[in-house]
């Protein structure tokens, strides 16, 4: 029984050997000395960052991902549910497809309210 997890124990020891291997490394020859203060600088294409660090996004942004996420959920559940449907329909009978029509519908309720907030209309400003 145990034995059926020695490839997984394995890859986690081979992982952590290369990380753990990586940074020793990088410890024992990477150059030793006194720091830059540009060192501790960040980076930001060849620019020094001047401004706030956080910059302000409009409410569309945010609506368009929430969007993207309501798709990307439909999306993730409808696909195993689609495969396996003829053989959940044998075997569980009609309620199946009941179960995916209510969710679905819930999924659908946010499309209706994103469209009713203009969230779909690329145009408008």
């Amino acid at each position: 029984m145990i034995s059926e997890y020695w490839p997984i124990v394995l890859q986690l020891v081979i992982a952590l050997g290369i990380a753990l291997g990586g940074v020793g490394l990088s410890m024992l020859l990477g150059k030793k000395g006194r720091r830059h203060p540009a060192q501790d600088v960040a980076y930001e294409c060849g620019k020094n960052p001047i401004g706030t660090n956080q910059p302000r996004f409009a409410v569309k942004f945010y609506l368009v991902a929430m969007i993207f996420i309501l798709f990307d959920i439909e999306v993730i559940f409808m696909y195993p549910w689609a495969v396996g449907y003829l053989q959940a329909v044998s075997s569980v009978g009609v309620s199946v497809f009941w179960a995916m029509a209510a969710f679905v519908f819930i999924l659908e309720i946010g499309h209706f309210y994103a469209y009713q907030k203009g969230v779909f209309d690329w145009n408008k400003r």
